[in-house]
C-alpha cells in the first residue's frame, strides 16, 4: 500500500474578505519525511498558506490533505493533532506554570492521563534538551530555551507534520546551532517558512518559493540559491559572503 504524502495541495486559491487574493491555485506536494524551505518575500502569501493546513484559513477554491486525511470542518481535531506550528514567537504557545504543565496541555486535553502523560511529556522535553528544566517556569527560560520547548509542546502531540515559522529569528548563533541539531535529529516531515537563506540550506534539502501567491520555483535548495535572476526577481537576498557553494547539502 502506498503511503500517502504528508501534505498535498492542490489548486489552492484564497481571497481575504477584503477582495485582497493571497494564493493563486497553488499546487505542492511533501512526501514523508521531507524537509522543505518555504521561501518567498513578506506578502508572498506564505502565512496564508500555513493557516490553511490546519483550517485556521478556509472557504477558498481547491483541496488540502495532510496524511491522505482532507483538511475539513469534520477532521479538523484530527487535523490539528497532525499539523504541528511552532510559532515565531513561543510566548504565543507557552502560557501555563511550568515547562512541564505546559508540554502536558495538548495531550491532558486530548484524554492521556497518569503514567502515559508522564512519559510522553518527558520524552517530549528530552528530545529538545529541556528534560532537566520541565519545573521551570517558561518565563525563566532564555529565548531560545523557550522556543525549544514550544517545540516540544508541538513534539508531544506525535504530529505527521511540523510547520517552524522562522524558527531561527532573535537566536544567538548558540541557540541557533542547537536547533538546527534538535531538528535533523527528528525523524518527522518538516516546512519550514523562513528568511533565513543559510538556515533553509543547512536544514532542508528542497526549497519552494511563494511569490504574489504563486509557487515560482521548487527544487533544490542550493540551485535555488545560486540562481541569481530567480533570486533577484523574488525580493530574496543571500548575507553577505555567503556562497551556499561553501556549505555542504543536508540530507
Amino acid at each position: 500500500m502506498t503511503t500517502p504524502p504528508s501534505l498535498l495541495i492542490d489548486s489552492l486559491a484564497f481571497a481575504y474578505p477584503d477582495g485582497h487574493q493571497a494564493l493563486f491555485g497553488v499546487h505542492l506536494r511533501v512526501n514523508r519525511g521531507e524537509r522543505v524551505a518555504l521561501l518567498g518575500p513578506n506578502g508572498a502569501g506564505k502565512t496564508t498558506l500555513v493557516l490553511h493546513l490546519n483550517g485556521l484559513l478556509s472557504g477558498g477554491v481547491g483541496t488540502v490533505s495532510v496524511a491522505g486525511l482532507a483538511v475539513e470542518p469534520e477532521n479538523y481535531p484530527e487535523i490539528r493533532r497532525r499539523v504541528g506550528v511552532v510559532f515565531q514567537d513561543p510566548d504565543d504557545q507557552l502560557f501555563m506554570p511550568t515547562v512541564r504543565d505546559d508540554v502536558a496541555f495538548g495531550p491532558a486535553n486530548a484524554g492521556v492521563t497518569g503514567a502515559e502523560l508522564d512519559a510522553a511529556v518527558s520524552s517530549a522535553l528530552d528530545a529538545v534538551g529541556m528534560l532537566d528544566f520541565a519545573d521551570r517556569p517558561p518565563h525563566h527560560l532564555s529565548f531560545g530555551q523557550r522556543r525549544r520547548v514550544a517545540l516540544a509542546t508541538v513534539l508531544v502531540m506525535r504530529p505527521e507534520i511540523l510547520v517552524m515559522d522562522e524558527p531561527s529569528s532573535n537566536l544567538d548563533p548558540a541557540s541557533r546551532r542547537e536547533l538546527a541539531d534538535i531538528v535533523r535529529s527528528l525523524d518527522i516531515t518538516l516546512l519550514m517558512v523562513t528568511h533565513d537563506l543559510p538556515y533553509a540550506l543547512e536544514l532542508c534539502p528542497r526549497s519552494v518559493i511563494l511569490s504574489d501567491g504563486v509557487i515560482v520555483a521548487d527544487g533544490p535548495t542550493r540551485e535555488i540559491l545560486l540562481d541569481e535572476q530567480l533570486m533577484t526577481r523574488n525580493r530574496l537576498e543571500l548575507p553577505f559572503g555567503f556562497d551556499p557553494r561553501n556549505i555542504s547539502s543536508p540530507t
